[in-house]
């Protein structure tokens, strides 16, 4: 007959043993992934664009380099809107391309990744997202978005 303490114990001790396998497999094989809040104005774009547009949304990179999020914009009419390499204050070339999924909402496309280099310009705070409209066809608005 087995005493209630040393049962106890032992289911205790089993219990124990199944959250640690539990928390070190959750470290392994998962992308942790950084969200990038980001809050775009015209005070961000170079040069500065003076306007009452204004959006924000969240970026999310993983570290297998996946990236995903969207933006919702306001008091603008965009026309396209993407994700840039270049460090505050400078203009760099489109590397995502975003999906207009509404009148005022962009999205990264499934399946959109950085590649080696993009990841790292990316954890620089070398990568911005900014909104394009007619009247300020080289973006009206913008935002670093910040690992």
């Amino acid at each position: 007959m087995t005493s209630k303490p040393v049962f106890l114990k032992s289911r205790l001790a089993g219990l124990a043993s199944s959250a640690i396998i539990v928390v070190l497999a959750a470290g392994y094989g998962v992308a942790q992934a950084a969200q990038s809040k980001v809050t775009l104005s015209g005070a961000h774009e170079v040069p500065a664009v003076t306007t009452s547009a204004k959006g924000n949304g969240t970026i999310t990179v993983g570290d297998d380099k996946a990236v995903s999020g969207s933006v919702t914009t306001s008091g603008v009419v965009g026309t396209m809107a993407h994700i840039h390499e270049a460090a505050a204050g400078k203009n760099g070339p489109v590397i995502i391309p975003l999906e207009k999924k509404g009148d005022n909402q962009w999205a990264v496309p499934a399946n959109a990744k950085l590649t080696d280099a993009q990841y790292k310009a990316y954890k620089e705070g070398n990568l911005y997202v900014n909104v394009h409209s007619a009247e300020h066809k080289g973006g009206e608005i913008r935002d670093q978005l910040k690992p």
